[in-house]
């Protein structure tokens, strides 16, 4: 960890250019732990318009932000003068870091019992294009890349048949054959389910997984944790209430997760809010969320025709907002596969020090209408953190190992010399 025994400024330098691999704990997940001094440091830099002082003045002090601030700061015109509130949070806990992971998502099903109105990936069993991966099926698609990736992110539908034990075989068959791969898999939803169909409590489910191989949950389907917009939008779903309490039970038992934000269907900016405080809660009471995801509804008018959308400059501002009052959640994603590149390139001036991974595949964001390339290598993502001003650091999924990335050397060519 970062020596601290120096004056913050001193210490701070140091910690933007510390040289090769590190390790964190995975509630730090890598930050500095001094950061509120310099935080305090670096908004006294920022020329703040009246209307703002107030605000950055408890941010300088180490004073939460209400609601209400909230709320006003969705509703300030000046989305740059947010924004610089927004990064100089972000480069008080991580320098010019941003991080990425090699990772692949490969989906076990796309068959599901709900019928959420924003999801494109559901099929119903009878559905021509429905799948179900059996345990050798999934295997033989993880094994084209499990050599080159260290994570394999696995989310699906609700499938009417599969209980505890097909998870259980699963990834205890990915543990055996791939040791060092790390596991992130099932969202809330999903492991209420499986503890239903499997008659088990919840906090029984997830250790049983746990024994088997899962080491953290992903975070999604918290998407408005507001019963009567869920009720409109994923009517089925866990409540907002289960998604808290699904993420407690899994930090209790020592399983870090990440949550979510689904935004621009027909949520306000006041269920937005009530959205964050209610994740600075439970972090408050567990300290288990590692990384916060807030990510934009992509445009499918027969899906959710009433939905709001969000523009370019509503999702730099819900993505600025998040870091500034997620106080006790370390990381904030621009999630490329959602966001596409250039959103998620200025997002890392907007507070963001994440764009996840690799990833090499990927199925529900891409169905919904992402068109954010699938063939992203370390070195691209290098690149894009790189055109952002900031030093790329490749991570594992848990925030416990780092090491800044190096473009490898291109080899030079010489035609041979004619004798």
């Amino acid at each position: 960890m970062i020596d601290d025994n120096h004056d913050s400024g001193e210490s701070f330098r140091r910690f933007e250019r510390m040289p090769g691999s590190w390790t964190s704990d995975t509630i730090c997940a890598g930050a500095r732990i001094d950061w509120q001094p310099v935080l305090a440091g670096l908004l006294e830099e920022i020329e703040i318009e009246p209307p703002l002082q107030e605000i950055v003045d408890k941010l300088s002090r180490g004073e939460r932000l209400t609601k209400s601030e909230g709320l006003f700061l969705f509703d300030y015109e000046d989305l740059d003068a947010i924004g610089q509130i927004a990064d100089a949070v972000k480069v008080s806990r991580y320098g010019e870091w941003a991080f990425f992971n090699h990772n692949v998502h490969v989906n076990q099903t796309n068959i599901c019992v709900l019928s959420c109105k924003f999801c494109a990936f559901r099929r119903g069993r009878k559905a021509t294009d429905a799948y179900a991966h059996d345990i050798d099926d999934f295997l033989e698609i993880l094994r084209h890349y499990a050599p080159h990736v260290d994570e394999v992110h696995s989310v699906g539908g609700l499938h009417p048949d599969w209980k505890i034990e097909y998870y259980e075989k699963l990834f205890s068959a990915i543990k055996k054959e791939f040791p060092n791969l790390h596991i992130k898999a099932l969202t809330a939803v999903e492991v209420k389910h499986i503890s239903n169909i499997s008659r088990l409590t919840v906090a029984e489910t997830l250790r049983r997984l746990q024994h088997s191989g899962l080491g953290s949950l992903p975070g999604g389907g918290a998407e408005i944790l507001n019963d009567s917009i869920r009720d409109i939008i994923c009517k089925g779903k866990e409540t907002s209430q289960e998604y808290l309490d699904i993420h407690r039970t899994a930090h209790a038992i020592g399983m870090p997760t990440n949550c979510t934000m689904l935004f621009g269907t027909i949520e306000s900016a006041e269920h937005r809010v009530e959205h964050l405080l209610s994740l600075r809660r439970l972090q408050d009471q567990t300290a288990g969320f590692q990384c916060f995801v807030p990510y934009p509804y992509l445009p499918d008018s027969s899906r959710l025709p009433e939905a709001q959308l969000a523009t370019g400059s509503e999702i730099l501002r819900v993505i600025a907002i998040s870091r500034i009052l997620l106080d006790n959640i370390p990381h904030i994603k621009a999630y490329r596969m959602n966001l596409g590149d250039g959103i998620s390139e200025l997002a890392l001036s907007f507070g963001a020090d994440d764009i996840d991974g690799t990833v090499q595949q990927e199925s529900i964001m891409h169905l919904a209408g992402s068109t954010t390339p699938l063939d992203h290598d370390r070195e691209q993502l290098s690149r894009l953190i790189r055109d952002a001003g900031c030093i790329p650091v490749q991570r594992n999924t848990i925030y416990t190992r780092f090491s800044e990335y190096q473009t490898p050397a291109k080899k030079s060519w010489r035609l041979p010399m004619a004798r």
